[in-house]
C-alpha cells in the first residue's frame, strides 16, 4: 500500500500530464472485386455480405426506381424499432381502418373495424406480404400512414439511404416511391442485424389466421428451394416490375441479394440464385484468430485506478475473403505499456491489426472498459497518508 501511494504521488509531481494518443479508427476489412462474369436478367442489382456491407457484385445500384413490397422491409423494421423502445407490444391490437381496408393488391382481407394483434398483422406482412395489414400497422404506431412514412423517411435518412423517398408503408406503385438496389441492401442489412427476429417472420413457409380461416403462404419461393435461405421480402407491381430482396446464410457466411425490375417471377428467383451462389463460391467468412495471450488489463498511472480493463468487442468474430485467397491470419496487438490518465469508457487505447501473410486485412479498435479519473493532489496525499500511517479512508 505504502509503495503504490509513494508510486502515485510521484507520478503527480514528476511527471507532466498528457493525454493519450487516439488510435484513428480505421474502415476495417477487404474490398473483393465487384466484377463478375455474368450478367442478370433485372434492371438493377447489388450483392454484399452482411456482416461488413461489402459490395461483392452490383448493378445499375444507384439506379432511383420503384421497389414495390420490399417497402415494407422499412416498414418492419420501424415496427420493430418501436418495439424495441416498448411503444408497443406484440400482443397490442391493431385496429382496421377504412383507409387500410381500401388498399387493394396483396391482401388478407381485413374489414373496417376488423381487429388483430400486432404479431399476427407481422405474420401477414413478412408472409403474404398483406399492404392492408401494413398500412394498418403503420397507422397504429405513427398515427397516420403519411406520419409514419414521414419516419420510414427518417430512418432511411440515418442509414445513409441517399436515393430514397418513401410515399407509403405498403409500396404501391405512388409518385415520388423511390428507392435503389444499393439502398435496399443498407436497410435490408440493419433488420437482418438488429433485429434478427424477423427471420422467426419471414422464414415461415405457411401459417394461419383467424383460428385457421386464413390461410397465408410465403411469396419467397427460393424457401422451398434454396439451401440456407432466411428471407427476406419480395414485392411486385407493375411499376416496379418483379424484385426480391434476399438473404441466406452458409457455413457462417452471410449475404444479401436484392433483385430490381425482373420481368417475371422466375426471373427474379434465378436472378437472386445466381448472385447468392456466385457468393458463396467465391467468398469466404474466415474466422479470426484466438487472440489467447491478449492482456485483459493495461496500467493507469495518475489515478487511484490502478489498471482498467480492455475492450475488444470491435473485432468482428470473421473476416471476409475471397477464397482464393483465404489463408490462416494473424493478429498484431498495438498496445501501450500503460495509460496515463484520465482515461474515459470507451476511448481508442490500442489497435488490431488482422494479417494475412504481410497483407493487412483489417485494423480494429482496442478500447478501454472503465474509467480511470485523474487523481488530484488532495488524492494522492490522501492516500499516501493512509499508507505512512497504516489507516484505510
Amino acid at each position: 500500500m505504502k509503495n503504490r501511494a509513494v508510486t502515485l504521488l510521484l507520478c503527480l509531481i514528476l511527471a507532466a500530464l498528457s493525454i493519450l494518443r487516439a488510435f484513428p479508427a480505421s474502415a476495417a476489412g477487404i474490398t473483393p472485386s465487384t466484377a463478375a462474369d455474368f450478367d442478370l436478367p433485372c434492371a438493377a442489382a447489388i450483392l454484399i455480405d452482411e456482416d461488413s456491407g461489402t459490395v461483392l457484385y452490383e448493378k445499375n445500384a444507384d439506379d432511383r426506381r420503384p421497389i414495390a413490397s420490399i417497402t415494407k422491409v422499412m416498414t418492419l423494421l420501424v415496427t420493430f424499432e418501436a418495439l424495441e423502445a416498448g411503444k408497443v407490444r406484440l400482443d397490442d391490437t391493431v385496429p382496421v381502418s377504412e383507409h387500410a381496408y381500401h388498399m387493394g393488391g396483396s391482401q388478407i382481407w381485413l374489414e373496417p373495424g376488423e381487429e388483430m394483434t400486432l404479431n399476427e398483422m407481422l405474420k401477414a406482412i413478412c408472409i403474404s406480404s398483406a399492404n392492408d395489414a401494413a398500412v394498418a400497422v403503420a397507422e397504429y404506431i405513427g398515427g397516420s400512414e403519411a406520419a409514419f412514412a414521414e419516419q420510414m423517411n427518417a430512418r432511411a435518412a440515418e442509414l445513409g439511404m441517399t436515393n430514397t423517398h418513401f410515399v407509403n408503408a405498403c409500396g404501391l406503385d405512388a409518385e415520388g416511391h423511390l428507392s435503389s438496389a444499393r439502398d435496399v441492401a443498407l436497410m435490408s442489412r440493419e433488420i437482418l442485424l438488429r433485429h434478427s427476429e424477423v427471420r422467426d417472420y419471414c422464414s415461415v413457409w405457411m401459417d394461419t389466421l383467424r383460428g385457421g380461416a386464413t390461410q397465408l403462404v410465403n411469396t419467397n419461393k427460393l424457401l422451398k428451394s434454396y439451401t440456407g435461405i432466411t428471407g427476406l421480402k419480395t414485392g411486385t407491381t407493375s411499376g416496379a416490375g418483379v424484385c426480391i430482396s434476399a438473404s441466406a446464410t452458409r457455413d457462417g457466411l452471410d449475404l444479401i441479394a436484392v433483385v430490381l425490375g425482373s420481368l417475371s417471377s422466375s426471373e427474379r428467383f434465378t436472378a437472386a440464385t445466381t448472385l447468392l451462389d456466385y457468393g458463396f463460391a467465391a467468398y469466404a467468412a474466415v474466422p479470426l484468430p484466438a487472440m489467447e495471450d491478449r492482456p485483459l488489463l493495461i496500467k493507469v498511472k495518475g489515478s487511484a485506478e490502478e489498471s482498467v480493463p480492455l475492450d475488444y468487442t470491435a473485432l468482428p468474430e470473421t473476416l471476409l475473403m475471397p477464397k482464393e485467397n483465404a489463408a490462416a491470419l494473424t493478429a498484431q496487438l498495438d498496445l501501450p505499456q500503460e495509460l496515463e490518465a484520465p482515461v474515459q469508457l470507451g476511448q481508442t487505447v490500442g489497435t488490431v491489426r488482422i494479417l494475412s501473410g504481410e497483407t493487412q486485412l483489417g485494423e480494429y479498435e482496442v478500447r478501454a472498459a472503465a474509467d480511470a479519473e485523474k487523481m488530484d493532489f488532495g488524492t494522492a496525499f490522501g492516500l499516501l497518508w493512509d499508507a505512512l500511517t497504516g489507516c484505510e479512508s
